[in-house]
């Protein structure tokens, strides 16, 4: 058991502490391989620590120790959709309630000082007074994959981003008939151009007489950079339909909303998590989400203002699908319509009300294709 700067270390507590019927809640700070976990009795006394091996023999060693101070109501865990995923999914195996913790605020730690337990103990603390209350994603089942695709397809994005960047880049001090000959192309007739360029797998003697001319370097690099961004564009096109096949078969109602398509509903999907029992109703999903309005108000003026919080990634979709409607759903731009006025336009005071609205119109049509879910089979 790990000494703790400046507290006076429990006495051990063995198994037939559970005899005794006490009750205890638990913190877990958790990393790549090993988690520290702390326990604290209903008198919010520190029972003891310890650090286990981030594996399943370690998870099963680790929910052994607890049950040894007593039954466990709770346990906080930090890191629940990175560190603490393999360990969340044992103890919702195992039955334990398993609470999302987010790490400690700066100013207590600047009190209290930074190390394994006693973040551990903070997030015990957390779990047991009722400031952590949210239920951890879970990393099984279909909206997995689906976080799995995008993630990978995102990174693939990047990636042909940063190599179109530098192709463009070599262009602008690239020999001036070769820049002449690529310049003014759109990106399908350069790519196929620089595609045409001499490549080379030759790694002698005979290649670095070669590169000595820069011309020479510049069009292997041009080939060189057209083929990664081909294959680039290749898996993407592949990603993009496996996610549009998933999404379709997992998501339907929620799919066939106007504005919505295959990347929207994805983020939706991803940020709603495989429990639906995460979202308690509308009002929790639209703080989820970031368009649940806060009050703004002052004196005479009584106002709101757009909320910066919640999941952002959630909310980029969203606005996304606003902007959509803006344009294509006549109900919408009715309403556009009826609420600009001459000094704000349609601002953003007219997309926050209506990220609102259709927050509230897709919850159910979300939380009934989650439903469905648990009667989908692979």
């Amino acid at each position: 058991m790990a000494k703790l700067p400046g507290k006076t270390q429990p006495a051990p507590v063995t198994a037939d502490a559970a005899a005794t019927g006490q009750v205890i809640t638990a913190g877990v700070d958790t990393h790549r391989d090993f988690h520290w976990a702390a326990v604290k009795n209903t008198l919010g006394q520190v029972l003891g620590t310890r650090r286990f091996a981030a594996t399943g023999a370690g998870y099963q060693a680790l929910l052994a120790w607890l049950r040894g101070f007593g039954t466990v109501t709770a346990v906080g865990v930090e890191g629940t959709g990175s560190y603490g995923a393999g360990l969340t999914r044992y103890l919702t195996g195992e039955h334990v309630r398993v609470v999302e913790v987010n790490r400690p605020n700066r100013q207590k730690r600047r009190r209290q000082g930074k190390t394994d337990p006693l973040d551990a103990i903070s997030a015990a603390a957390a779990t047991q007074s009722g400031d952590a209350t949210a239920a951890p994603k879970l990393r099984t089942g279909p909206i997995e994959s689906v976080r799995v695709l995008r993630g990978t397809r995102d990174t693939w994005i990047k990636a042909r981003t940063a190599a179109w960047n530098t192709l463009r880049a070599l262009l602008v001090t690239a020999p001036d008939d070769l820049r002449e000959q690529l310049t003014g192309l759109t990106p399908a007739r350069l790519l196929a151009a620089c595609l045409a360029l001499p490549g080379t797998d030759n790694t002698g003697t005979g290649l670095a007489h070669a590169l000595l001319d820069a011309g020479t370097a510049t069009r292997i690099a041009l080939h060189d950079l057209a083929t990664m961004i081909s294959h680039y564009d290749q898996a993407v096109t592949r990603l993009n339909t496996q996610l549009t096949a998933l999404i379709t078969l997992i998501a339907p109602r929620t799919l066939a909303q106007h504005g919505l398509g295959p990347d929207t509903t994805g983020q939706l999907l991803i940020t709603a998590g495989n429990n639906p029992d995460r979202l308690r109703s509308e009002p929790a999903f639209a703080m989820l989400t970031g368009t649940a309005p806060h009050q703004a108000s002052s004196g005479l003026t009584d106002r709101h203002r757009l909320n910066r919080g919640g999941d952002r990634h959630a909310n980029a979709a969203l606005y996304r699908i606003t902007i959509t409607r803006m344009a294509t759903h006549q109900p919408t731009r009715d309403y556009v319509t009826t609420h600009r006025t001459p000094n704000r336009s349609n601002g953003k005071h007219i997309i926050r009300k209506l990220k609102r609205y259709i927050a509230r119109n897709i919850y159910p049509h979300l939380t009934a294709d989650l439903a469905a879910l648990q009667h989908l089979t692979p």
